[in-house]
């Protein structure tokens, strides 16, 4: 992953890039049955087993080794053309990309790896340069269940007409707002920390905390959540005011604070 953190301007999105990364994502892996950065030689359904971890059958037919290259092709092709043209958001672009290429299932092992990789390189690309700082791996194991579900829902209907989008998209949205609201905060507790050990009092900390949270606030609603004294919530109000922690919009019974 560091290799996409750092140089996700120079890594565009094509099938030798695919390989490259998938090379170096299974560097280390010793067993003969993956190759690293070569696609598939042999089916990989995706099959379920007992509770013995005896086979009992596929779950997913994912695609074969000899239409895999053609069908890596024209995914990676109608990814820099949607991205190129700009046809659909870029969160579209990446979220259909991946539940695709799951369902080619291109290499023998580390597709699911991969396709995180892919997804984070994908994001930097598009702007979202926070993704470093928050795992969407951790995300997604969180909820694997749902994670398979979305997949599976998704990707049985790739073949027909009218492919369900909904379910994998949604998904993917999703995780990608608890990943961000995981890093915001995360931010919060920092600044909060820093903020405590600044010396301020417990209820001018616990007023930024609440206007951070909730974005806007009277001080009548300050007081409802602090169940502060008026008068000394007016003067911690005065206070950080003063000192720039906080702003005060508005005059006499129209004011209203942010952090």
């Amino acid at each position: 992953m560091d290799l996409v953190f750092q140089a996700h301007d120079d890594l565009t999105i094509t099938e030798n890039h695919i390989r490259q990364l998938h090379q170096t994502l299974l560097r280390h892996s010793s067993t003969d049955e993956c190759p690293r950065g070569s696609y598939k030689t042999l089916p990989n359904n995706v099959v379920a087993f007992d509770g013995d971890g005896i086979e009992i059958g596929a779950i997913f037919e994912t695609s074969t080794p000899f239409d895999t290259p053609r069908e890596m092709e024209e995914l990676v092709a109608w990814t820099n053309k949607s991205a190129r043209e700009e046809t659909q958001h870029p969160l579209l672009i990446i979220a259909i990309l991946v539940v695709v290429f799951l369902a080619i299932h291109p290499f023998q092992d580390g597709n699911g790896r991969l396709s995180r990789v892919l997804t984070t390189l994908l994001l930097l690309r598009a702007g979202y340069a926070y993704v470093p700082f928050a795992s969407l791996e951790s995300v997604i194991e969180a909820n694997k269940d749902i994670y398979y579900n979305s997949l599976r829902r998704t990707q049985t209907t790739l073949k027909s007409n009218d492919p369900d989008w909904l379910p994998w998209i949604g998904f993917f949205l999703c995780s990608l707002k608890k990943q961000k609201d995981i890093l915001e905060a995360r931010i919060s507790r920092e600044q909060i920390n820093s903020e405590a050990e600044s010396g301020l009092p417990a209820l001018s900390l616990q007023i930024i905390a609440i206007l951070k949270s909730k974005g806007r606030c009277t001080a009548t609603e300050i007081a409802e959540e602090t169940k502060a004294n008026r008068n000394t919530l007016k003067v911690r109000l005065r206070e950080l005011v003063d000192t720039g922690k906080i702003k005060r919009h508005g005059k006499a019974r129209a004011t209203w604070y942010t952090a």
